[in-house]
């Protein structure tokens, strides 16, 4: 008789990549991802309605939003490991992969580089009427100005400004290193819902009358839900922006259409709402709200970050492979 490798067991799992859709994989390299699996069956998306039938037989799930709850989990005896290839893991009971034996792995630490440049590309937008100005070019406004230069909408430079951070993990970390390299002043608020401001921090409501630029990098928490609203968007300059690429729930986003349409604030760049993909007549798509971008959650999705996503969750799959304890299979001789 002969005895399999470790190898060759680890290969015989089946994979099911269930969302590739969420990462757009047709520009990046996913060979490595598939080669590892013995069997690896590939989905656009899944619906809730298909998950069941998609999972039977599945050794290892991979997703991103795929919902993992306690019903599923326990109509899919085989799954053995889910990766998710994104950092958030509340789609996942976690308790209930715990009890069953099902492990669990998220990716960390892959998109700084590209949410600190989609934040500064927000407030430099925004800070130099980008937007405002193209829209006028466009329309043949600069064709009719008497000057060389038509300067209808406000210019604010960035130098000697000072931005204040909303949560101080790896991307405001990121944030803070770009915005320094544009000599502007950092703030770092305390934690949501503290009392006292530890050293070299401020309470919110001390940092906001101080900032040019409020930008937000919190998880979403009983404490940080609609943190920003209409109260604390009065205590900051008139001529202050919002810059959210948080969770959009952060902030309440009916108040914050409302105070940018009443001045209470110069403008915001929002990369993130309380729900993805949004309604049609979410208040922050409606049409009449001035200095107003919104971009569909796409801070992290630079074609380097999603690369990284994809290597991280390569990685999460060969360190769950190489951890099984293979027992020697007994192939009988002919």
């Amino acid at each position: 008789m002969t005895n399999s490798t470790s190898s060759d067991n680890a290969h015989n799992f089946r994979v099911a990549i269930l969302d590739e859709t969420t990462f757009n994989p047709g520009d990046l390299d996913l060979e490595a991802l598939v080669e590892l699996a013995h069997d690896c069956q590939r989905y656009p998306n899944t619906s809730p309605e298909q998950r069941l039938e998609r999972l039977e037989g599945i050794n290892v799930a991979i997703a991103n939003k795929v919902v993992f709850d306690r019903e599923l989990l326990a109509q899919c005896p085989q799954l053995k490991a889910i990766l998710l290839t994104a950092t958030g893991m509340d789609n996942v009971d976690l308790e209930a992969c715990e009890e069953m034996g099902i492990d669990t792995y998220n990716v960390t630490n892959y998109g700084t580089p590209s949410v600190s440049q989609h934040v500064l590309t927000l407030i430099l937008a925004l800070s130099t009427s980008l937007n405002d100005y193209q829209t006028m070019t466009r329309n043949g406004g600069w064709s009719k100005s008497e000057h060389f230069s038509s300067l209808q909408f406000p210019i604010r430079e960035l130098a000697g400004k000072t931005i204040g951070l909303v949560g101080y993990g790896t991307l405001a970390k990121g944030v803070e290193r770009i915005a320094r390299a544009f000599d502007m002043n950092v703030l770092i608020a305390a934690r949501a819902g503290s009392d006292t401001a530890p050293d070299g921090r401020l309470l919110l409501d001390d940092l906001l009358p101080l900032v040019d630029v409020l930008s937000l990098h919190c998880p979403l928490t009983a404490e940080t839900h609609k943190l920003i609203n209409r109260e604390t968007l009065e205590k900051m300059k008139s001529d202050a922006i919002l810059i959210n690429t948080a969770r959009g729930a952060v902030v309440d986003n009916a108040e914050l259409a409302q105070a940018l349409r009443d001045g209470v604030i110069a403008g915001a760049g929002i990369d993130v709402l309380e729900q993805e993909p949004p309604p049609a007549d979410h208040p922050l798509l409606a049409a009449d709200i001035p200095n107003l971008i919104v971009t569909p959650h796409v801070a992290w999705a630079a074609i380097e970050a999603r690369q990284r996503v994809v290597n991280k969750t390569t990685q999460n799959l060969r360190d769950w492979l190489s951890k099984q304890e293979q027992p020697e299979i007994e192939v009988a001789e002919t």
